[in-house]
């Protein structure tokens, strides 16, 4: 063999760092090629990509906007994975969260009170969390693999969504269209600066995120979730109840993911509408990974993500590439970073016919 790959006795660290920014740079070169291969200069194409969009303050304001469901989904991940609980149901968790706040936003209308906001939030934060319940009860009770029983809700979720949306909760004044009522504005996040769309969902991620990175690092709850990650059988001989751990990071991944939900319909939205996600809870599932499931680490991923969705977008109207462009870049990334971390967890070796051999001479005179 040309190559071989040895198991490393110890991860390197500064392999874990350099990691996602190699996936990075060979994304950027694999995305040269593809917009070299459609008739564009790929630097005026990285250009329409990534700087235009943020070049003034209304950018900006877009750009967290775009970025707060991914990273309110991406943190609540991030708790899931440390423990080796891989929800991939962020997607259905967030669309969950947006219906139920969106069934009661809808009904409260004509409140006034700021507690209708509160209210619409919890709703969705609770709803996100009993969906991901059930993949918990699934798991410890059948101990079913949560990867297929969070894809499948994920599905059951977005039929429930579209169900209401042409059903029980379309606006009858709404000329036909799939969608709600406008809610009421004691229902809506405000927003936080005049002439843009910024919301208070902003703070939300903020405090998510210190939230997230106290109980990881600064509690014996996070101490138990990691080494349940790290080895199961020892947790069991500490004593630490590996069912009790399952339900927590599922209920916090999932109360997330339905808060990230509940944010996009009473922020820029104001309505239920079926186009709630682009996909938020599935490139957040990215974003995790290459923040290293640290808070700091997925704020900085989950900027460039939404830097992608923005970009996606611009390119679409600008360069007439297709919509897909996005989710191109997205699987592209984490492609990379799964390949790159083969050097994390293995060393690359010539192959031994490619060794130097040492002669007779040499190795009787070592001998």
């Amino acid at each position: 063999m040309l190559l071989t790959l040895e198991p490393r006795l110890q991860q390197s660290r500064r392999h874990l760092l350099l990691s996602p920014l190699l996936a990075g740079l060979l994304t950027l070169l694999s995305g040269a090629l593809l917009f070299a291969a459609l008739g564009h200069d790929p630097l005026a194409a990285f250009h329409t990509l990534l700087i235009e969009p943020v070049q003034d303050l209304y950018g900006l304001s877009e750009l967290l906007i775009k970025a707060i469901p991914i990273l309110l989904c991406a943190l609540g991940l991030s708790v899931a994975y440390q423990a080796r609980i891989w929800n991939i149901g962020a997607e259905g968790q967030l669309l969950i969260g947006a219906l139920a706040g969106s069934a009661l936003a809808v009904n409260i209308i004509d409140w006034t009170s700021p507690w209708a906001l509160v209210l619409v939030i919890t709703t969705g934060v609770l709803a996100g969390a009993a969906w991901a319940a059930m993949a918990a009860w699934l798991r410890t009770h059948f101990n079913a693999n949560e990867i297929l029983t969070t894809i499948m809700l994920n599905y059951i979720a977005l039929n429930l969504l579209l169900y209401f949306v042409h059903g029980p909760l379309k606006d009858p004044d709404g000329y036909s269209f799939p969608q709600s009522a406008m809610f009421g504005e004691a229902s809506r996040l405000p927003t936080l600066f005049e002439d843009v769309r910024l919301h208070a969902g902003v703070y939300l991620v903020l405090l998510a995120a210190v939230a997230v990175w106290v109980l990881l690092s600064r509690s014996f709850m996070g101490f138990q979730v990691r080494v349940l990650g790290l080895d199961s059988r020892a947790a069991g001989l500490m004593g630490f109840r590996e069912k009790r751990l399952v339900w927590l990071a599922l209920l916090i991944s999932g109360a997330l993911a339905g808060l990230a939900g509940v944010c996009e319909v009473t922020g820029p939205i104001g309505q239920l509408v079926p186009q709630v996600s682009p996909g938020y809870g599935y490139a957040a599932i990215t974003v995790a990974f290459l923040g290293r499931l640290n808070p700091l680490g997925i704020v900085i991923a989950g900027l460039l993500m939404a830097l992608l969705y923005l970009g996606g977008e611009n390119a679409q109207m600008a360069l007439n590439l297709p919509q897909s462009l996005t989710e191109l870049f997205q699987g592209m990334m984490l492609f990379f970073l799964l390949a790159c971390d083969l050097l994390i967890l293995y060393r690359v070796r010539l192959g031994r016919w490619l060794r130097p051999v040492a002669s007779n001479n040499t190795a009787q005179a070592t001998a």
